[in-house]
């Protein structure tokens, strides 16, 4: 009977105990999203810093390191500008980047150049209309899209005949993908893209039906075309085409990526030493002068 009373007196102490526990790891949960605000981590020991996976994995196994995004602009090899970003990929920190350029730098340059990791609907979007100026950067697809085998394979989207008048798209088997509506999606950053959905009107007996669409028997193939992103990638294009404006482009390698070595090869730069943004921003920002007084140096002598 004593161990009965015991045991009906333990089972409410568990219970509470258990609760307590819960709501002090919520707590615990709540101020880790908070510190992490749109990233998906963070460290311990610098919770400004992100957990990225870094060039030099020595293990080859995907190593994720805290660290930042270092984001520079650049004229003939000399830093104009600055910043470090918590985002490990590039597409998220341009517009920022710009942002504090002109708010903290100078004004913005007629073309605003950068790779295709910077390309993104949203960012030649906020170049063309908002700081109104010219974006060369290229897309991800742009060189595969200049190949000739990529332009005479008829398994790409790209290479189908488009008929302006019907609005229908004529796949390799000669079958029509008709509009049928629209479509939107949302991204993490709450960006809305919109796309034209067509479908093809018989998918039944298509001698190549395995290599164009991995859709169940009896479902026909459906095509999502974002006509705001096809708009911008033309504009890239030809804009690209233009001798002036792709002498501009070759410019960034030899302009941007020494800088970069210079801090790695010449200063052996790899590293922080200092935790916090603030601080890592000042560390930096010493080594580009330095790279900056140095070049100056040397082109002087």
């Amino acid at each position: 009977e004593r161990k009965q009373l015991r045991s009906q007196r333990k089972t409410p102490k568990q219970i509470v105990k258990q609760i307590h526990d819960w709501i002090t790891r919520k707590k615990v949960y709540q101020q880790d999203l908070e510190l992490m605000g749109e990233r998906n981590s963070y460290s311990k020991t610098d919770r400004d810093a992100t957990f990225m996976r870094m060039k030099d994995d020595y293990m080859k196994n995907g190593q994720l390191k805290p660290g930042y995004n270092l984001q520079v602009a650049t004229e003939n090899q000399y830093t104009l500008a600055y910043d470090v970003y918590p985002n490990p990929t590039d597409t998220k920190t341009l517009t920022p980047f710009l942002e504090t350029i002109t708010d903290q730098y100078f004004e913005l340059p007629k073309y605003i150049v950068a790779d295709a990791g910077y390309s993104s609907e949203v960012n030649y979007q906020n170049v063309l209309e908002t700081h109104e100026r010219i974006p060369l950067i290229t897309y991800n697809m742009y060189r595969k899209e200049g190949k000739k085998k990529f332009q005479q394979d008829p398994s790409k989207t790209n290479n189908w005949p488009y008929n302006e008048k019907t609005d229908s798209y004529t796949c390799p088997n000669e079958k029509q993908l008709t509009y049928q509506y629209d479509a939107s999606r949302k991204d993490r950053s709450g960006y809305i893209r919109t796309f034209k959905v067509y479908q093809c009107e018989d998918c039944s007996d298509c001698p190549i039906r395995s290599l164009c669409t991995k859709a169940a028997e009896g479902a026909h193939r459906k095509l999502y075309v974002n006509t705001k992103w096809e708009q911008q990638k033309s504009y890239i294009r030809q804009k690209l085409s233009e001798p002036k404006t792709a002498e501009i482009y070759r410019q960034r390698k030899i302009d941007v990526e020494p800088v970069f070595g210079f801090l790695k090869a010449n200063l052996g730069f790899t590293r922080f030493s200092v935790r916090g943004k603030s601080k890592v921003k000042n560390e930096i920002g010493l080594a580009l002068m330095a790279t900056n007084l140095r070049k100056y140096a040397i082109r002087e002598w």
